[in-house]
């Protein structure tokens, strides 16, 4: 088996397209076509069920990919590493991030890097917590800044990098709004703005509340800040969120909670160990101050 096999057995998987997957691989499909058949003999099971509109992978296909992505990850850090000992670095760097973090300037410490580094390629995506841990677990991200994850097990390393309190958000209007504080169990009877299930904040909201035996209504999903405090703002619901947003908005106030919440925090989450990427990059966090430290108070 051959790592040009794989890396057209993952590209086919992800296109879900034979045609696609050869215009991303600059290779005709027919020879791409042929390496999937010669990779599917050597293996002795099918790995994709073809039809006239999509490729889909069966579940031998399905368990190879994991393991599939696993080893290009590998590959690709020990051409890093062999790079990185001759003083240099070069390939790619995939690096995830949640929508909204105060605990970097990460799009400055991106900046610095790839002018200290430009033989690397930079690529960023956004998503939730939980998707982006597994990202870096299957070696599909080498850096991810993310919620703390619960328990992130074997083969990954988390370094801290900012806390902050969550506050209650509610429109000006409302009744809570003239208080100074709110205990989490009061909010029983709120209808909530929320984030999907997987994202950090959510999860972390949904914890605290239920410590406090307030069961909680969240009819409103979203997965845009900006959109979350704008129904916050017009009075269509409460949110729990991290202090930091209060610097996103005037329409909406902003009240400590009472009592021992845990905090919301970030952190980055890598391979173990760290690819040589990974490791330059979080060198460029550790230089630089971080945003969370001026955060203001709530109001």
């Amino acid at each position: 088996m051959e790592l040009r096999q794989l890396e057209c057995f993952v590209a086919v998987a992800e296109e879900c397209h034979f045609t696609r997957a050869a215009g991303r691989l600059h290779v005709a499909q027919s020879g791409l076509s042929a390496t999937i058949r010669a990779l599917e003999r050597e293996l002795g099971a099918p790995l994709f069920v073809r039809s006239t509109r999509q490729v889909r992978l069966t579940p031998a296909g399905r368990a190879l990919l994991a393991e599939a992505r696993r080893a290009l990850a590998a590959a690709g850090a020990a051409r890093d590493a062999v790079a990185a000992a001759q003083g240099l670095l070069r390939g790619s760097l995939s690096v995830g991030t949640l929508q909204c973090q105060p605990a970097v300037d990460l799009p400055g410490a991106l900046a610095r890097f790839v002018e200290r580094h430009p033989g690397m390629e930079i690529h960023l995506r956004q998503g939730g917590s939980d998707e982006l841990t597994e990202q870096v677990r299957t070696g599909e991200l080498d850096l991810a800044l993310v919620q703390r994850p619960a328990g992130p097990g074997d083969g990954l390393t988390v370094r801290p990098l900012a806390a902050e309190p969550l506050v209650l958000a509610c429109a000006p209007g409302r009744p809570l709004a003239g208080r100074e504080a709110v205990a989490p169990h009061e909010l029983t009877a709120e209808r909530f703005v929320d984030f999907p299930a997987g994202w950090g904040t959510r999860d972390l909201a949904d914890r605290v509340l239920g410590a406090a035996g307030a069961g909680r209504r969240v009819p409103l999903e979203v997965t845009d800040v900006h959109a979350l405090l704008d129904l916050v703002g017009l009075g269509l619901g409460v949110a729990l969120v991290p202090r930091h947003f209060s610097r996103k908005t005037d329409r909406a106030r902003f009240l400590p909670l009472t009592g021992r919440v845990p905090q919301w925090e970030v952190v980055a989450v890598t391979g173990r160990p760290a690819s040589p990427g990974a490791a330059a990059l979080l060198r460029e966090f550790a230089d630089a101050p971080r945003a969370a430290q001026t955060v203001p108070a709530a109001r």
